[in-house]
């Protein structure tokens, strides 16, 4: 969430930045200038009327000390009528408030100097490549197909159980996403981060300090009876961990990472864009979450993508990373890497992890704060987080890039510690 110091200070550098998102900003900006004009106003009336009040306070019982009972009484009779607008003051202050609230998370983060222009994924900055060349395959089995000749994963098996977008893993399937999970973790703790397990489920006051609530509630599962919802990534938990906090600077930055399953309703998608493991309700996802230092978040995002590059490298697949345009990034975002993998039987790239500053947005929300030692001022820390990595998109990349002549699939070196096989 925006503080509203940013915006009545700089309204018009608010709108031009939040233009770049192809957010419109101008009127709820205008509204928002009113309502502290209104708020501000509202604010000192109140003060005053509760000065007054101490005053006659004050002075009553001396009144009737002194023999002035006529003037006490009087006094009493003042301070009822200023007690009664004081009342009214503060819920006019308590609606004003509301409003500025209501507005203020309507409107997305400021996007980063650095992001590009443009209108959708199209217009998505590539900013750099690496891995085999990616090419694609035109006698390779689509994922969906060969994992079925190979009995790996059964989808018409999930839809029964549940229904579209539930796959079962079976056999060296569910090997290989066992193997795929715990190397990312591994990977992760090398790199620094202290492992989480997360519940799965999260209260309405954690979906609206990451972002996902109000507005998104289409997107999620939602557990009506207790009010709950599945987690969409382990971002919403983790981050919610510092959920009004104040941490030593001394501790920054704090790095965490979690494996959990992935609930999204992923509403309104169909097509050839869904099959198999492209688009999935349920998927497993390695996370990695970082609370850090303004000065330092910005470094800090680029060795998270190194981080997650040097995975997708080591699984041997064709990858690029691209720096997404104002009008393909999240709303919660100031700048985002995506990073794709090639599938060499669909011939498309396919997204398998972003990676993103939050700056304070998230943390405003959250009112996630450090101070130096000694120091009674508090500052609003930077959230990141990235994907590292999704799993589905991951697996159908390695399926559909390792196949052999034979029909079998080779597994990339650094998974066979881990899955105890070489082929699938």
């Amino acid at each position: 969430m925006l503080q509203i110091k940013t915006i009545k200070e700089s309204p018009e550098w608010v709108i031009e930045r939040l233009a770049v998102k192809r957010f419109d900003a101008k009127e709820i900006v205008g509204q928002l200038q009113a309502i502290d004009q209104e708020r501000r106003k509202t604010k000192a009336e109140l003060d005053n009327v509760l000065a007054q009040s101490n005053q006659i306070a004050k002075t009553i019982g001396q009144m009737f000390k002194s023999g002035q009972a006529e003037q006490a009484t009087q006094a009493k009779e003042q301070a009822a009528q200023l007690k009664e607008l004081s009342a009214q003051l503060d819920a006019q202050l308590a609606e004003l408030e509301a409003q500025q609230h209501k507005l203020l998370v309507q409107l997305p983060n400021l996007p980063h100097a650095s992001v590009p222009q443009g209108r959708s994924a199209q217009d998505n900055e590539v900013v750099r490549a690496g891995g085999p060349e990616a090419k694609p395959m035109p006698e390779a089995l689509p994922h969906w197909d060969l994992a079925s000749r190979l009995d790996i994963i059964d989808f018409e098996l999930g839809v029964k159980l549940t229904g579209a977008g539930f796959p079962v893993y079976k056999g060296k399937g569910a090997r290989l996403q066992r193997a795929l999970i715990s190397f990312f973790l591994d990977r992760a703790e090398a790199a620094g981060f202290r492992e989480v397990i997360p519940p799965l489920m999260v209260n309405e006051d954690s979906g609206f300090g990451t972002g996902q609530l109000p507005d998104k509630e289409g997107q999620m599962y939602h557990v009506g009876i207790d009010n709950l919802y599945l987690i969409p990534t382990a971002e919403v938990p983790i981050t919610n961990i510092y959920r009004d906090t104040i941490l030593k600077a001394s501790e920054l930055p704090v790095k965490n990472a979690g494996y959990t399953p992935c609930f999204r309703r992923e509403a309104g998608s169909y097509g050839k864009d869904v099959r198999g493991l492209n688009r999935l309700h349920q998927f497993d996802k390695v996370e990695v979450v970082v609370v850090a230092h303004p000065e330092q978040s910005y470094a800090i995002l680029e060795q998270m993508v190194e981080h997650v590059e040097s995975l997708v490298r080591d699984l041997g697949l064709p990858y690029r990373i691209l720096r997404l345009c104002g009008g393909d990034m999240g709303f919660t975002s100031a700048l985002t890497y995506d990073f794709e993998v090639f599938s060499a039987a669909q011939d498309r790239w396919l997204e398998v992890s972003s990676v993103s500053n939050f700056e304070e947005f998230q943390s405003n929300r959250l009112k996630l704060r450090f101070k130096d030692e000694g120091d009674k001022k508090t500052t609003l820390a930077h959230t990141l987080n990235g994907s590292a990595l999704a799993l589905p998109r991951i697996v159908a990349a390695l399926l559909e890039n390792f196949q052999t002549p034979e029909g079998r699939v080779r597994v990339p070196q650094v998974l066979v510690p881990y899955t105890g096989f070489e082929l699938l």
